[in-house]
């Protein structure tokens, strides 16, 4: 279960908790609120292991266009070496190399940047999903010490 789906159930067990009497507070089924807090421990993790997965397939990703852009090279040394043996020919393999290499380093940073990007649009989410659910944590826990006070309207 989402994590947000989970804070908000607990934000509204809270809010709809009945007051005591002659109080600001409010009484609250112990094991409801448990059961949440347990669901919430065991969804967290999971979203962990998302990030950290995302962040192996990122890593994953760079390893591949490095030993795509490093294949390519050795492909472009290795023509490079067997047109040597004429001058005019040896002078067009090294232009060829050199724009092989170009593309095999630009072709591994769009994908290194891409992967960098993707990482870091889920981190943030991940990172957003953790503030509202540590901002409703704490908005229930002021809520039941008692320091969520409305202001009374004086007439």
């Amino acid at each position: 279960m989402d994590v947000l789906v989970l804070i908000d159930k607990l934000d509204d067990l809270i809010h709809n908790a009945r007051p005591v009497p002659l109080t600001d507070q409010v009484r609250v089924d112990r094991e409801e609120i448990y059961d949440l807090l347990d669901q919430m421990r065991a969804t967290i993790p999971e979203e962990i292991k998302q990030a950290r997965w995302i962040v192996k397939e990122r890593q994953e990703m760079l390893a591949e266009a490095k030993r795509e852009a490093e294949r390519i090279v050795k492909e472009a040394r290795e023509q490079q070496e067997r047109l040597i043996s004429e001058e005019e020919v040896y002078k067009q393999a090294e232009r060829a190399a050199e724009e092989i290499v170009e593309d095999a380093r630009e072709t591994e940073r769009q994908i290194r940047l891409g992967a960098e990007d993707y990482a870091d649009e889920i981190l943030s989410t991940l990172e957003v999903n953790l503030q509202k659910f540590l901002a409703a944590v704490q908005r229930g826990r002021d809520r039941l010490a008692g320091r969520d006070e409305e202001p009374v309207e004086v007439q």
